[in-house]
């Protein structure tokens, strides 16, 4: 009973969002967290949003990248290229954003969401990756 509550709180896409808006907009707070606290909060509900968004978008944009690849027989190409594309997406996103809003700690707030969103799409799409390879 307990186990299978648990396996259906890691299946759920809402615990999946609440979560990276949680731990990325509280990373985001504790960058900023020498300025000035609206400047500091302001920097954490974007972050939180940006990343509960990115998480939304990252899983199907990798498998659909990968099909296109794999249809194409561009085996090499169908490993390096849907993370690149996706995390790409995601810096311009982050750091656009961001600058935007004048987050005053930009680096420091957008490295360790992108970090975790470049190593979760290199993963993701490797699991990819030998799946179709075997």
């Amino acid at each position: 009973m307990l186990k299978s509550l648990i396996q259906k709180a890691l299946d759920s896409t809402f615990v999946h969002l609440a979560f990276a808006f949680l731990a990325m907009g509280s990373w985001a707070y504790f960058a900023n967290r020498f300025h000035a606290p609206e400047d500091a909060l302001k920097a954490a509900v974007l972050q939180g949003a940006l990343s509960a968004t990115i998480t939304l978008f990252m899983k199907k944009s990798l498998e659909a990248l990968s099909r296109y690849f794999f249809k194409r027989e561009r085996s090499v190409a169908a490993l390096f290229a849907p993370p690149l594309i996706v995390c790409s997406g995601s810096l311009a996103l982050l750091v656009g954003s961001h600058m935007a809003a004048a987050t005053p700690e930009l680096f420091a707030t957008v490295i360790i969401p992108f970090s975790v969103a470049f190593s979760y799409a290199c993963l993701y799409t490797y699991r990819l990756w030998r799946q179709q390879h075997g």
